[in-house]
């Protein structure tokens, strides 16, 4: 995940899509990528918190698991991209 990139915020309404995982506890499948030209990697999991340290917007999940929000590529069948 880009960690000295400087951070690029996500679309609000794919924060919702995430916001809402994470309350109604909806196990979800996290595709990333970890550096610009990798492919991307799919983690599953339960969103347990977003939140934000040093101005740059996380996710953790129940098991531990953190990732940037710009470095998500979708949501389960939801691509960030086609947000905005």
């Amino acid at each position: 995940m880009p960690t000295s990139a400087t951070y690029r915020p996500i679309s609000c309404s794919f924060y919702d899509e995430l916001e809402a995982r994470a309350t109604t506890g909806q196990a979800c499948t996290l595709t990333y990528r970890t550096q610009p030209d990798t492919p991307p990697s799919t983690y599953h999991g339960t969103i347990q918190d977003l939140y934000l340290r040093e101005k740059v917007e996380y996710l953790r999940l129940a098991d531990g698991f953190e990732l940037r929000f710009d470095a998500l590529v979708a949501v389960d069948d939801k691509e960030l991209r086609n947000y905005c």
